[in-house]
């Protein structure tokens, strides 16, 4: 059990960033169970703890709630459910990072899960057909995650073809739209909130690709978030890096974070180019910025 325990630690460490979505949610879904199954054996409601963690369609009560715009998108109670996102996560998180990396897939990830919760809690507030039910409704899974994704990836190349069983070689940008129409022609379905959650996520993706077409990369804001959280929690020692122009004095923590956060900017646009032109066409300062930044993570920063 040990043995498999630390197989499964050093697969996710050194698996991508894909790996680890994969990971995290396979993970909340048996946590989650486990608690579920323990409540409903000593006599308590396991849904109750179940919407403690999904996001409510009413406005008052998510405002109570807010974690629950994180939590979920990484939420699945039912096994195929699970597997189902999780199959659509792989592929169509494989076909992105073929054109991005992967902060820019997790920035997606949690932008378009957000972008969905919030589309649909407005739906519901704003539609005299979801406000006449007359009781509050509950979002989880990641599928309006995987559709951002879906969408990003579709609209920024849109002339990628997929091969599909039966159907052949089919434009990447049909499926989605032909996932699209599936959604939207079953907003008024017992699963409501789910496909308009679906058309949220599809749209932010849609704007990721037409925003990073002119050079804004909307996943930006949410990774240098990330990366303050993660070096938060690290919380170095203090480095005696002197500033320039500091006069001979320390780095403090926020322009240590800042140099970081400018250092991983750098480092994307140098992978863009690679992506688009090749080894190559980088100049040798780029190559020697590459060479370093894979060194200082493979063995740290020193």
């Amino acid at each position: 059990m040990d043995d498999l325990l630390i197989k499964l630690r050093r697969s996710f460490e050194a698996g991508s960033l894909l790996t680890k979505l994969l990971y995290i949610n396979v993970g909340v879904f048996i946590v989650v169970r486990v608690v579920f199954i323990i409540l409903q054996l000593c006599g308590h409601k396991g849904m109750a703890f179940v919407t403690l963690l999904q996001a409510p369609s009413d406005v008052g009560l998510l405002v109570r709630q807010p974690w629950t715009l994180l939590t979920y998108m990484f939420l699945h109670v039912d096994i195929l459910h699970l597997l189902f996102n999780m199959l659509w996560l792989y592929v169509f998180g494989s076909l992105f990072l073929r054109f991005f990396d992967g902060r820019r897939l997790v920035g997606i990830y949690l932008t378009g899960g957000i972008a969905g919760a919030l589309f649909y809690v407005v739906a519901y507030a704003v539609f005299p057909y979801f406000r006449s039910m007359g009781m509050t409704n509950y979002l989880m899974g990641a599928s309006a995650s995987v559709m951002a994704i879906v969408f990003a990836v579709s609209f920024y190349r849109k002339d990628y073809a997929v091969e599909l069983i039966l159907l052949g070689r089919v434009k990447l940008l049909y499926l989605a739209l032909g996932v699209f129409a599936i959604d939207f022609f079953s907003i008024t379905s017992s699963n409501a909130g789910g496909h308009i959650a679906h058309i949220g996520g599809a749209l932010w993706g849609l704007l990721f690709a037409l925003q990073l077409q002119r050079g804004r990369d909307l996943t930006a804001p949410i990774n240098r978030l990330i990366d303050d959280l993660v070096n938060m929690k690290k919380r170095r020692p203090q480095r005696m890096k002197v500033v320039p122009g500091g006069g001979g004095r320390p780095e403090s923590d926020s322009e240590y974070l800042e140099r970081k956060r400018r250092e991983a900017d750098a480092i994307d646009t140098i992978l863009d180019k690679l992506r688009r032109s090749g080894y190559e066409s980088l100049s040798a300062d780029e190559k020697k910025a590459l060479f370093d930044a894979s060194r200082t993570q493979g063995g740290g920063e020193k």
